[in-house]
């Protein structure tokens, strides 16, 4: 799996920006989806968790680290393989590199991963 991440950029407090994460081959599905931040100077840190479709309603539960639960939103769209993590009320110390993640298992356990993406930028200035 190859994942190409896009969509960040430098915004001021409280806007909102949406990153996407586009994924190669046909097992996208099978996969839990993640996103992680590193912000300068800091250790890479959870972010957001969604998991594979399954069942018959094709629900994805999700997961949040407890500094974006309630402002950001994750999201993914098997048909585009493409997994989304629109954030809403940006704080300057959301700034960090945005990296998405794929694995079998929960993503919020770094080890777990087995796919990163590049990372892309977020900025939010005061």
């Amino acid at each position: 799996v190859q994942l190409q991440a896009s969509g960040g950029g430098l915004v001021q407090a409280g806007d909102s920006l949406r990153l996407s994460c586009a994924a190669s081959g046909r097992t996208f599905s099978t996969y839990n989806m993640g996103w992680y931040r590193q912000a300068p100077g800091k250790e890479r840190e959870f972010v957001a968790h969604i998991s594979r479709s399954g069942g018959s309603t094709y629900y994805s539960s999700t997961y949040y680290s407890d500094s974006v639960k309630g402002r950001f939103t994750i999201s993914r769209d098997n048909v585009k393989n493409t997994v989304y993590l629109q954030m809403n009320s940006l704080k300057p110390e959301d700034t960090a590199v945005y990296y998405c993640a794929a694995g079998k298992s929960l993503m919020s356990v770094a080890t777990h991963v087995d796919y990163w993406g590049q990372g892309t930028l977020v900025t939010v200035s005061s």
